[in-house]
This record gives structure tokens, C-alpha cells and sequence, in this order.
């Protein structure tokens, strides 16, 4: 117990400073979630498949560079995340943040299937109503409405 209370005492000032980045963390989560669920259109998790963003000819190397930057920063966030599991913070909303930058093959069906839960759903059409927004057009709504037309 002794060992444990001076590695605390000699790393104080890594401490607070993993604490003092784990609460503007929470602090940017509550505002960047809202934000970001308010501005998403109804229909964001309905088709299949994503189309692809639209890249302009004239800004290609421009648009490259904000792809690579992004998807450095959500892997940096990743790892953040991965620390905050064991640190104090929230690693798994960190971890979740990082994965919303980066881009993968199968990102999407991945969060259609997170979408998909009752309560993440459920969270946010109830983030959506608090704004006068209509729910999301859940995936499982979607399919279902295709097979009763056929």
C-alpha cells in the first residue's frame, strides 16, 4: 500500500493533467453529441449503403489531406480511449468518438448495427425530440418496409 501511495505522490502532476483531459473530454462529449445528432438528417441510417463523398477535381489533393488529418486525429482519440479504459475518464465514449473520424471499409453497416439497438436509438429520437427534430428512419424500419412491399 505504501509503494502505491508514493507512485501516486511522484506522478501527481501526470494525474491531474489525465484528469484535468478527462473532464474536457466529457465536457466536449455532451456538447458535440447533441450537436452532431441534432444535424444529421432523418433519413442518415437508412439506405444500405453510403454513397460516397463527393470529391471536386480541382480540390482533390486538399480533400486527400483533410481525409489523412482526420483519420490521424480519430486514431490518436482511439488510443486516448484505450488509456481512459484504465485512467480515470470515459474511455469507451472516447474510443466510440475516435471510430466516428476514422474511415474503414464497413464503417457504416457497423453503425447501422449500433443504430440498430433499442437504446441507442431510443437516445437519440429522444436527443432529437428535446430540438423539434422527427426521429431517425431506423435501418430495422427500413428492411422491414421493403419486405412487406414485395
Amino acid at each position: 500500500m505504501a509503494q502505491i501511495g508514493e507512485w501516486l505522490e511522484a506522478h501527481q502532476q501526470a494525474i491531474q493533467l489525465l484528469g484535468s483531459c478527462s473532464l474536457i473530454v466529457l465536457v466536449i462529449t455532451l456538447v458535440a453529441v447533441p450537436v452532431v445528432v441534432m444535424c444529421l438528417p432523418e433519413n442518415y441510417f437508412a439506405a444500405k449503403r453510403r454513397k460516397p463523398a463527393r470529391k471536386s477535381a480541382q480540390h482533390n489533393l486538399l480533400y486527400t489531406g483533410f481525409i489523412i488529418v482526420k483519420n490521424l486525429l480519430g486514431a490518436v482519440v482511439i488510443i486516448a480511449g484505450l488509456a481512459l479504459l484504465i485512467l480515470p475518464g470515459q474511455g469507451v465514449i472516447t474510443i466510440l468518438i475516435g471510430f466516428a473520424l476514422t474511415n474503414f471499409p464497413g464503417k457504416y453497416a457497423i453503425e447501422r448495427w449500433i443504430v440498430r439497438q433499442p437504446r441507442v436509438s431510443n437516445t437519440l429520437n429522444w436527443i432529437r425530440a428535446k430540438v423539434g427534430k422527427p426521429p431517425f428512419v431506423m435501418p430495422m424500419q427500413m428492411e422491414s418496409d421493403e419486405t412487406a412491399r414485395s
